[in-house]
């Protein structure tokens, strides 16, 4: 069986008991940067034979991995950090297992893209992952755009190098929207910033070290669906009837929703008048 092992993004602690016992169970390790996988290993007492698989050499690889698995071998598939195949080596040889019916376990554990989104504070509901922004100027400026008009919570991948030119870029498409740039998640230095793509540029360190994940709010729609719209009125309506004022029952309720403040304040206003 293959069995696809998310490791840490960053804290030793957080790999998953399953994944110890698979890891410890395997007939061998593909890992991504040998190396790398050593060093959770030996942390945990395992010693395991490994096998480098990463983007350049996955294809070249990929036969003698299918065979050994078709042999009855169990072998674990680890990336450097988080889940295999986003964003990382391993997605060739989980289709090729699955075209050829070979048993395949997929198991849960740490992710960057799921840290960085809840710790954004923006929506959750619904969202879009576009991987590492492009490198390119006119490619990146074609993503922000498309960023701009996305109603839902978008994530993205950068590099430390080029998070200051992406932000920059940001200023002029995303004008105010909000971006949470979360950096080194679960690590020592752990740290999530949020504001504008200017605030955030204006205050970003010369020098930016470690993983980042940059997280941009969804563009409010113009109008909420007819159910939820019916959910918000009977919420600002029980605020209202508690006593709360009618700026704060509309900030509460722009804070728990995503919709604007002086959208949700329009309705308060609507509802007094209907009372």
């Amino acid at each position: 069986m293959l069995h696809v092992c998310p490791t840490p993004i960053g804290n030793l602690g957080d790999i998953t008991l399953r994944v110890l016992e698979t890891l410890r169970e395997a007939d061998l390790i593909a890992a991504e940067d040998t190396r790398h996988t050593r060093k959770l290993l030996s942390h945990y007492g395992i010693s395991k034979p490994m096998v480098s698989f990463h983007e350049h050499n996955e294809i070249k690889r990929l036969p003698e991995l299918l065979q050994k698995l078709r042999d009855g071998k169990d072998i674990a598939l680890v990336s450097d950090a988080g889940m295999p195949g986003i964003c990382d080596p391993g997605y060739r040889v989980i289709r090729a297992a699955l075209a050829e019916g070979l048993p395949l376990e997929v198991l849960p554990g740490p992710s960057a893209l799921e840290t960085a989104l809840v710790a954004s504070g923006f929506a959750t509901d619904s969202f879009v992952f576009l991987g590492f922004l492009p490198r390119k100027k006119n490619e990146l400026d074609q993503t922000l755009r498309y960023i701009a008009g996305e109603i839902r919570t978008c994530v993205a991948y950068e590099s430390p190098h080029r998070v200051a030119r992406t932000l920059s870029a940001a200023v002029a498409a995303l004008a105010e929207k909000n971006i949470a740039v979360c950096r080194e998640l679960t690590k020592k230095f752990e740290e999530i910033t949020r504001g504008s793509a200017s605030s955030l540029a204006a205050n970003l360190p010369e020098k930016v070290k470690g993983e980042i994940v940059m997280v941009f709010e969804g563009s409010a729609s113009a109008e909420k669906e007819p159910e939820e719209m019916g959910s918000v009125k009977a919420a600002l309506e029980e605020l209202m009837a508690s006593g709360t004022p009618s700026r704060q029952s509309a900030k509460i309720i722009s804070l728990a929703t995503g919709m604007p403040q002086n959208r949700v304040y329009k309705l308060v206003l609507e509802l007094k008048q209907n009372r």
